[in-house]
């Protein structure tokens, strides 16, 4: 069984590297990935209903492999990586992603980030490895834990609150001086809510705010694992949202048009992820092909990306962030 697997395995990467060089569509201009996410587990403890990054295999790189993919980045110019999931705290208590980070930011001198619910993260782990780490980014969609429990951003328990846990989290950042933002998607049961003040409690020096996005064999409904269909707003709902929460100088909006073509995408083999069709189309692997071949089949927007302000100040540097 293990022999037909690693078989396959095989016929797909040669298979991969086939349609790269005979069916690739020629670039007038190779951008230089220089912010790239990398979503190194689909695993999590979460079962968020518009999640476009489903738990489909809890496959993830061996760390060897994933730090030679990393140089292979820094090689081509990247300036900062993301990591995300899944969550990534859930692979060996947050070692895996604790090792990376490391390994970014003293092999390949990246600005480091992190996204997670915040739910798995210690003060022990801050202790051992924020020093690598620049900037914290917690997913909190609503300040109101029903709301959340409802579209699914929690592990189950009834006693679960996310809002606390973005708030002991808020808390390590100030204490361990870490860049700290908030992500949430707006959906049809949070898009009437005011944030306001509790974005201004938390004082996070950016707050994304993504408008729910369906994504092709992800979260569709039918034979997809998450449907989100439900939870989808219309583009005033979503701007009516933004209207009120624009005064916020952390404020930063993604429509749907913004978000699916100006992020590079790596998924937890270190293909690009190309979301341009409605779905996710993967490249071959970095691993296999290098990175100016798998860039060809991206969908990057280079041009949205900066439109976007996808470049900003990514390192703390000696700054006191909790004065920013």
């Amino acid at each position: 069984m293990l022999i037909i697997e690693h078989l396959l395995k095989v016929l797909w990467k040669l298979w991969s590297i086939f349609q790269l060089y005979f069916f690739k569509t020629p670039r007038s201009k190779q951008p230089i990935p220089l912010s790239v996410n990398y979503h190194l587990t689909r695993a999590c403890n979460y079962q968020c209903k518009f999640c476009f990054h489903t738990n489909i295999t809890n496959d993830r790189l061996p760390l060897d492999e994933a730090k030679r993919g990393m140089h292979l980045l820094k090689q081509a110019g990247t300036k900062k990586i993301n990591f995300s999931g899944g969550e990534p705290f859930l692979i060996e208590n947050g070692r895996y992603v604790g090792e990376l980070t490391r390994y970014a930011k003293e092999e390949c001198q990246m600005a480091t980030s992190i996204v997670s619910n915040g739910s798995l993260i210690t003060e022990k782990w801050f202790e051992t490895y924020s020093k690598y780490l620049d900037i914290l980014a917690i997913s909190c969609d609503s300040f109101d834990d029903e709301c959340n429990r409802q579209a699914g951003r929690t592990n189950g328990r009834r006693n679960h609150s996310q809002i606390s846990h973005v708030r002991r989290v808020r808390h390590l950042c100030e204490q361990y001086n870490i860049i700290f933002k908030v992500n949430s998607v707006i959906h049809a049961l949070n898009y009437q809510e005011n944030m306001v003040d509790a974005i201004e409690q938390l004082k996070p020096i950016r707050w994304k705010v993504f408008q729910c996005l369906l994504i092709d064999g992800e979260n569709m409904g039918g034979a997809n694992k998450r449907d989100a269909r439900d939870l989808i707003i219309t583009n005033e709902q979503f701007t009516d949202f933004c209207q009120r929460h624009q005064h916020l100088t952390c404020f930063v909006p993604e429509s749907n048009l913004a978000m699916r073509n100006s992020y590079l995408i790596l998924d937890q083999n270190m293909r690009f992820l190309d979301c341009t069709k409605g779905r996710k189309d993967p490249s071959p692997s970095i691993l296999d092909v290098g990175i100016e071949a798998a860039l060809d089949r991206s969908g990057f927007d280079e041009n949205m990306f900066f439109e976007r302000g996808g470049q900003y100040q990514w390192t703390r540097d000696t700054a006191d962030v909790n004065d920013w």
